[in-house]
């Protein structure tokens, strides 16, 4: 979906496929067809941006053969569908029965990482409809925070540096300028938009930013003004944003809110959690852990990494922090000029809902994925965009 901004520049709107387990380039195929057209239908659009995950088996098979990648582009055109940016965090395996701690490897100082965005790279700039010549890539904050040390962050800060290097060539060579953007993810070295600030500097390279991801920045209790303020002064580029909202427990010492919590302490994904003390920001690695007796401070709020569906907060005595979502919302596009232009719906984690909330069988998917797309339609259109045919 497409909009055009007060200042005249077209913002993107997708979402992203990482919701449709897939490992092969079969499988993508299959989610054009299967998922993908299906939400556009139900929209009524003539053409629906998606936020491709292309596993690392798809991209290789992608980039080493130019017959699968037309074909591929091909197929989307057949079914009204756009990719102008890809989500290229998870590397294999986010469909398996439990993902957890594996979806942060390879990280940024294993080679494989600059493989695998390199190839991603490459295959975006084949898949850019004939009109745009900018795509974006989302992906891992460097590593989780307890495998890291200094050799492993010299060995990222090289693979970056190299990697702004082939995104340099790759617009030589093709005319589409592809950019990538570190997503803050809590429990990982950057955990923050803060904590990317110092990393991005040093590299200091125009292709290479940050993605917001507004579950992991309400999260970790960022305000959105301040974070995407403090981003602007150090210049580090905001190359997409993803649309999410975490899981929020206003009184987690209730015991009702807790057994509430309960319901989405499930085995597939990681769901860290923080609160906050007068002190600093507490935390766990996972919802389970944190609703231990005595393991977190529970005199205030506590928040989940849990992408809980945009249109329908959770029952009482949960909900969701769709308000911060709105709040980065306004600031990213609201203003006299946006600042990111591609815009992402991410919630992967349908199938993890608690059992009575999760969606039948496709067609229930797919009328809870463009629900989420109505509701990211109309806050855009509410801060003065307009959607485009």
């Amino acid at each position: 979906m497409r909009f055009r901004h007060p200042d005249g520049s077209t913002v993107h709107l997708a979402y992203c496929t990482n919701v449709h387990p897939a490992e092969t380039l079969d499988g993508v195929l299959a989610q054009l067809r299967e998922h993908c057209e299906p939400v556009r239908r139900r929209l009524g659009r003539d053409r629906l941006g998606i936020g491709l995950w292309l596993a690392k088996d798809a991209a290789h098979a992608l980039v080493t053969d130019p017959s699968a990648l037309r074909g591929l582009r091909n197929e989307l055109d057949r079914r009204g569908l756009e990719v102008v940016t890809l989500n290229g965090f998870p590397y294999e395996g986010f469909g398996a029965e439990e993902v957890k701690y594996r979806v942060y490897r390879p990280d940024w100082a294993d080679p494989e990482r600059l493989d695998h965005t390199t190839a991603l790279a490459r295959v975006l700039a084949g898949l850019l409809p004939d009109d745009i010549t900018e795509g974006t890539i989302s992906t891992l904050p460097l590593a989780w925070r307890t495998v890291y040390d200094d050799a492993r962050a010299e060995k990222a800060h090289a693979a970056l540096l190299t990697l702004g290097e082939r995104l340099d060539a790759l617009a030589e060579l093709t005319g589409r300028s592809i950019r990538v953007g570190l997503e803050p993810e809590p429990g990982c070295v950057v955990e923050t938009t803060g904590d990317a600030l110092a990393p991005l500097t040093a590299i200091a390279h125009h292709r290479i930013g940050i993605c917001v991801d507004t579950c992991h920045l309400a999260t970790s209790f960022e305000d959105p003004h301040t974070a995407l303020d403090a981003l602007a002064t150090a210049r580090v580029p905001i190359v997409k944003s993803q649309l999410s909202a975490a899981l929020h427990a206003e009184h987690p010492h209730r015991p009702e809110v807790r057994a509430a919590l309960a319901a989405f302490d499930e085995p597939r994904f990681l769901h860290q959690t923080r609160t906050t003390t007068p002190a600093d920001l507490r935390g766990t690695d996972d919802l389970g852990e944190a609703l231990e007796a005595g393991t977190l401070p529970d005199a205030a709020p506590w928040r989940a990494h849990f992408h809980v569906p945009l249109h329908a907060a959770p029952a009482a005595p949960l909900t969701s922090t769709l308000p911060v979502l709105k709040a980065a919302l306004a600031r990213l596009v609201g203003g006299p000029h946006p600042l990111t232009r591609h815009l992402e719906v991410e919630t992967y984690t349908w199938q993890a809902l608690p059992p009575d909330l999760r969606p039948r069988g496709r067609a229930q998917l797919a009328d809870g994925i463009a629900a989420e797309l109505t509701l990211a339609r109309d806050l855009l259109t509410d801060l003065g965009l307009k959607e485009l045919p």
